[in-house]
């Protein structure tokens, strides 16, 4: 079975166009190697695909006739990521937090308004003013 079909059917992609991509930029491995989409899988195959800044590891297991239902994955690999990736990704995730805190920065417009609003103190009732006449 080729890789894209492969891992599009035990759902690592959404679809099997989204897996070609993915094959095609190199963000596919098989045992160690970057691959095209039309290279074929065999059982005992170490994969590596890189996914959302996770590189997940994997072994083939068997091969599955069609796409299979999320329950049935695990009867065709083997989920060898370790779990500091996981752990790496959320880091990086606390990072962006830090470093942008949503509300600082470049005020919006709507803040911008608020605080004019707030530094022009209410004004008294004018008076026509004599200068005029």
């Amino acid at each position: 079975m080729r890789i894209d079909k492969y891992l599009w059917s035990t759902r690592y992609f959404k679809t099997r166009n989204i897996a070609t991509t993915a094959c095609k930029k190199g963000q596919v491995k098989v045992n160690g190697q970057a691959v095209k989409p039309s290279r074929e899988v065999y059982p005992m195959d170490e994969i590596v695909v890189r996914k959302n800044q996770i590189n997940y590891q994997l072994t083939v297991l068997d091969i599955p006739a069609s796409r299979v239902g999320a329950k049935l994955v695990d009867i065709y690999r083997k989920d060898t990521t370790p779990k500091e990736a996981f752990e790496q990704n959320e880091l990086l995730n606390y990072s962006k937090d830090y470093y942008r805190k949503k509300g600082s920065g470049r005020p919006t417009k709507k803040d911008r308004r608020e605080i004019e609003g707030y530094l022009e103190e209410p004004e008294a009732p004018s008076r026509p003013s004599s200068e005029a006449e």
